[in-house]
């Protein structure tokens, strides 16, 4: 799956990513803390933490936990501070991985990633080793079932600024600029049809085939970086 995003592979799977449920309502919490943090508490005039609710709405956490988070980023309840890191990593065959955390203890976060790595002979990069092996995008997920007029629609969001559309299963897949995400969703919602799935993701320019083997090895990477709480996405350069 080439940019392999967290969050995508947890909506496609319906939680079987994170089978804590806990352990998926810290990776919300953090990504709201960080968003009211950086944009405020306002969701109608701060598109991250509007994405970042949608995400708690589709795991169903509770409505308590999402003002409390959003309490934390605004520094009204004492604890402490969140903050973001992103690790780039190279594994065996040329596989690259952008990996994105959200903590309050970057050491702690530090040797549970190192611990993985080294278990399956990766290394970190140095800054900007992996990064320039990727682009930064808007991906909007939309089942094709609520789209009533697919060559209406497919005029809707080149008006609306979309770059790429493409079929993925059931699913049709909108690619945009970052800084185009917020109105191409927004369009798409007036237009009354539901979103399921809107987020900024890294995408390989190059993606890569790799063997039944190295499959094998990677799902066990994936499984060890969804078990690391802090982890709050990540992605690669396989198909």
């Amino acid at each position: 799956m080439s940019g392999h995003s967290k969050w995508s592979k947890l909506k496609h799977s319906k939680g079987a990513v994170d089978a804590k449920r806990s352990n998926l309502f810290t990776k919300i919490a953090h990504t709201i803390i960080i968003a009211a943090k950086e944009g405020g508490g306002d969701s109608a005039a701060n598109f991250k933490l509007r994405l970042a609710i949608d995400k708690a709405k589709q795991a169903n956490m509770p409505k308590e936990n999402v003002e409390r988070a959003i309490d934390r980023g605004l520094g009204k309840t004492g604890e402490g501070i969140i903050e973001s890191a992103t690790y780039e990593v190279f594994f065996p065959g040329k596989i690259a991985f952008i990996i994105e955390t959200l903590t309050d203890n970057k050491n702690r976060t530090m040797g549970e990633l190192r611990r993985v790595i080294n278990q399956y002979d990766g290394n970190f990069a140095q800054q900007g080793a992996v990064l320039w092996m990727f682009d930064k995008k808007g991906i909007i997920r939309i089942n094709k079932e609520k789209i009533k007029n697919q060559d209406e629609f497919e005029l809707l969001i080149i008006d609306l600024g979309a770059d790429d559309f493409k079929e993925e299963k059931d699913e049709l897949a909108i690619y945009t600029q970052p800084e185009n995400l917020e109105k191409v969703k927004e369009g798409i919602e007036k237009n009354g049809i539901e979103i399921d799935y809107a987020e900024i993701e890294w995408f390989a320019k190059d993606p890569i085939e790799i063997s039944p083997a190295q499959q094998s090895k990677i799902d066990k990477i994936f499984a060890g970086l969804d078990e690391i709480g802090e982890i709050n996405d990540y992605y690669t350069n396989i198909k």
